[in-house]
């Protein structure tokens, strides 16, 4: 095992580590600044992975801009006490039917999709990285399932934002 196996194993085990005390965190700042730090672990693989456009991306974007801005709406709104709050709804063993159902449903998909086995296609070292980059996300033997699973998670954690936001009558 090389050194850039240790470290991507240790990245990436701090990353999942954050990840988990973000959903498991009661206080939301404390829950923000675990965000913070699984998304510096995101933009290390990132750069481990000699994207260097996507690593300065995720610092810039998400550690500079929307963990920043959510750490300021948290400290601006009345949630910053980390109240006590019911951990689950009343609606939580639907919830998690729905979800075991989803997964369940892409699981499936995924087995019996023939392009799972085949690997992404390299990016040429002596053309432009950015433009072969937008190409392979959206070529159909490149990064495609990558690019629409994180378009699926970015739509649920919108409506899950929202189903928080959303006031109770």
């Amino acid at each position: 095992m090389t050194a850039l196996q240790i470290l991507f194993i240790i990245v990436a085990a701090v990353t999942l580590g954050a990840a988990v005390m973000v959903a498991n965190s009661r206080n939301l700042v404390h829950a923000a600044l675990w965000l913070i730090v699984s998304f510096g672990g995101v933009a290390v693989v990132f750069a481990l992975l000699n994207a260097a456009f996507l690593a300065v991306a995720q610092v810039v974007i998400y550690i500079g801009a929307i963990a920043i801005l959510l750490i300021f709406a948290i400290m601006m709104t009345r949630h910053i006490t980390g109240e006590k709050t019911a951990r689950f709804t009343t609606n939580h063993i639907l919830a998690l039917l729905l979800a075991i159902v989803l997964f369940a449903g892409l699981v499936w998909m995924l087995l019996g999709w023939s392009g799972s086995a085949a690997l992404a296609v390299p990016l040429d070292a002596r053309a432009d990285p950015v433009r072969q980059l937008g190409a392979a996300l959206v070529a159909p033997d490149g990064y495609i399932l990558a690019f629409e699973l994180a378009s699926v998670l970015l739509l649920g954690a919108l409506i899950g934002a929202l189903m928080i936001a959303t006031e109770r009558k």
